[in-house]
C-alpha cells in the first residue's frame, strides 16, 4: 500500500520513497490512508519481545522491507543501546502506570525513534537506487536534535544540520547538541522560537524542490522530524509494549481497554498512540496534555486552531509549540479528504486560524480528550509525586501526570492510565530542583550532582561530564538566513 500526500491524492510514494523524502513535493505530510485495513495480528504482537514487536509493527507500516530485512534493521537499531532489553519500561506509580521513555543514549523518548530511523533511511536508499548523499534537516524544541545526531552521527551517506531556538532549550538539552562529535553533523540556534524554526525548514524544502536548487549536486534533503513517516512509525511500538506489561501485570486483561496521556508538543508521540489503536491496540482515550501553551487542549475541545496567541518559555521547553505539524495527519486520516486537508492547511498558514466541520470535529472528540497544566502546577506536581510516591518526574512528564488527574476527576468511568514519561528529570535540574523546594543557581551540570544527593537517583551516563565536552558548534543565526546556511553546506 502507498503513502500519499495529506493535501494532494495524486502525490503518491512507497514506504521507502516517503521515508528518504520526509515531506511531499507539495509540502504535504506522508500518510497511510487505510491502517485499518491491514489485518494486523496484534495479540500476537503482545507475545513478543520488544525488538520483535518493533520488527512485526514496522513491517506493517513500511511495506516495502521484507520481515527478514527489517529483523536485522531493528537489532542493529537497538541491541546494546539502551539501558534494558525492553526499551521503554513501565512502573506502577500510585494507581498508574509510567511508561519510561528515556532509557536510550540521549535520554528522550526521540531515541527510540531516532535510533531507527538511520537505518531505515539507508537501506530505503539502497531500495530506491539512490547514491545522492541525504542531507537531514531538523528544527528542533530540545530533545530531536541530539537524538537525531546521535543517531546519524558518521552514518556513511549522511549529514544531518539542527536548528534550535536560540534561549529555548534547558542548559543541559543545549550542551547535548554543542558538543556532539560526527563529521556529518551540524548545529545551528536560530534567533527564534521553535515554531520559526520549523516554519522555515519546511520553507527550505519548498524552495530547494521548487527551483531545483540541488540538482546536479549529488545532495537530496530528507527530515528526521516526525513529519517524517520513517521516524513516527517506531514510536507506535511503545504503546504495545506498556499494554503487553500490563496485560503480564494483570492489570488489564487481552482486549480491554487502556487510556493513554502523551505531554504533547507537535502531536507526534499522540499520533503514534492512534496508529497503535488502528493496527487493532485497544487503546481508550488519547489524552493529550499540554503547557500553557495550550493550543491543542483549545483545538480538541472546540474545533477551533488558532495559533494568534502569546507564546510563552516554559519549564517543559519541548511543548513550547504553537504549530503542531502532525495534527495535519489525523485530520487527513479522520476526514479523508485532502482537498479539505490542504484549506485547513492554507487557512492556518494565510489566517493563522482554522476550524474543522462538525462532524470532524466529533470524530476527533471521540478519540481524544485534552487538558493543560501552567508553570506553577507543573511545579507542585513534580513535587507532589515524589512525597506521595517517591517517583522522580521530569517537567513534561509533570504535565502529563497533572492532567492525568484532571481527566480521571472529569471521566470516573475511566481505563488503566499508562502517563508517557518523555525525558530524565536530569535534562532539567534547575526546574526539578526548584519543585523539590531547594536553592538552584546558575550551573545546571552543579544541580545535577545536588538532585543527584537529595535524591538517591542516578544520573544518566550520557550526562554526566557533559559540561566538560568542547563546544563544536556556535553558530548562531536568523531564520531568514537558514536557506543560504544549508546551502552553503551543501556547497563546501
Amino acid at each position: 500500500m502507498n503513502y500519499q500526500s495529506t493535501c494532494n491524492a495524486a502525490l503518491t510514494a512507497s514506504s521507502a520513497e516517503a521515508i528518504l523524502n520526509g515531506l511531499a513535493p507539495d509540502g504535504g505530510l506522508y500518510a497511510m490512508p487505510a491502517l485499518a485495513g491491514l489485518n494486523f495480528d496484534w495479540k500476537r504482537c503482545l507475545t513478543l519481545s520488544t525488538q520483535g514487536m518493533a520488527t512485526e509493527i514496522l513491517c506493517a507500516l513500511l511495506p516495502d522491507f521484507t520481515h527478514a530485512e527489517m529483523e536485522q534493521l531493528v537489532r542493529a537499531a537497538y541491541t546494546g543501546k539502551f539501558e534494558t532489553e525492553d526499551l521503554t519500561p513501565t512502573v506502577p506509580v500510585g494507581e498508574d502506570t509510567v511508561l519510561e521513555l528515556f532509557r536510550g543514549p540521549t535520554s528522550a523518548f526521540k531515541d527510540v525513534a531516532l535510533s531507527m530511523l538511520p537505518h531505515l533511511m539507508t537501506a530505503a536508499k539502497k531500495k530506491c537506487g539512490v547514491d545522492d548523499e541525504i542531507l537531514i534537516l531538523t528544527a528542533t524544541s530540545g530533545d530531536t536534535g541530539k537524538a537525531a545526531m546521535e543517531g546519524f552521527c558518521d552514518v556513511v551517506g549522511t549529514k544531518i544540520i539542527v536548528f534550535y531556538p536560540n534561549g529555548g532549550v534547558s542548559a543541559v538539552q543545549k550542551a547535548q547538541m554543542v558538543t556532539q562529535g560526527g563529521d556529518n553533523t551540524c548545529v545551528a540556534a536560530v534567533r527564534g522560537n521553535f515554531d520559526d524554526a520549523q516554519t522555515a525548514v519546511k520553507q527550505v524544502f519548498a524552495k530547494v524542490g521548487g527551483e531545483n536548487l540541488l540538482a546536479g549536486k549529488g545532495v537530496r534533503l530528507s527530515s528526521a522530524n516526525s513529519i517524517n513517516i520513517g521516524r513516527l512509525a517506531p514510536q507506535v511500538v511503545y504503546y504495545f509494549r506498556a499494554y503487553a506489561d500490563l496485560v503480564r501485570r494483570g492489570t488489564v486483561a487481552v482486549g480491554e481497554r487502556v487510556d493513554y496521556v502523551v505531554p504533547t508538543g507537535n502531536f507526534g508521540d499522540i499520533l503514534a498512540g492512534y496508529f497503535a489503536r488502528e493496527l487493532g491496540l485497544p487503546v481508550g482515550t488519547l489524552v493529550c496534555a499540554s503547557n500553557a501553551n495550550n493550543v491543542l487542549t483549545d483545538f480538541i475541545r472546540t474545533g477551533r486552531y488558532d495559533k494568534k496567541r502569546p507564546f510563552y518559555l516554559t519549564s517543559s521547553p519541548s511543548m513550547d509549540i504553537l504549530v503542531s505539524s502532525n495534527l495535519e495527519r489525523l485530520l487527513f486520516l479522520l476526514s479523508g479528504d485532502e482537498q479539505l486537508v490542504a484549506k485547513l492547511m492554507r487557512q492556518l498558514t494565510e489566517d493563522g486560524a482554522y476550524e474543522v466541520p462538525e462532524e470532524l470535529k466529533e470524530k476527533i472528540q471521540s478519540l481524544f480528550w485534552a487538558g493543560c497544566c501552567g508553570d506553577d502546577e507543573t511545579k507542585r506536581t513534580i513535587g507532589r509525586v515524589w512525597q506521595e510516591h517517591h517517583y522522580l518526574c521530569d517537567t513534561h512528564t509533570a504535565v502529563a501526570w497533572n492532567v492525568a488527574q484532571q481527566y480521571k476527576a472529569a471521566n470516573p468511568a475511566h481505563a488503566p492510565v499508562v502517563v508517557l514519561s518523555t525525558a530524565s528529570p536530569y535534562k532539567f535540574p534547575a526546574a526539578v530542583l526548584g519543585a523539590l523546594g531547594e536553592k538552584t543557581g546558575s550551573d545546571e551540570f552543579a544541580m545535577m550532582e545536588q538532585l543527584h544527593a537529595l535524591t538517591g537517583t542516578d544520573i544518566p551516563a550520557n550526562l554526566r561530564g557533559l559540561e566538560g565536552r568542547p563546544v563544536r558548534h556556535r553558530d548562531v543565526i536568523d531564520t531568514g538566513d537558514m536557506l543560504n546556511y544549508v546551502l552553503s553546506d551543501v556547497l563546501k
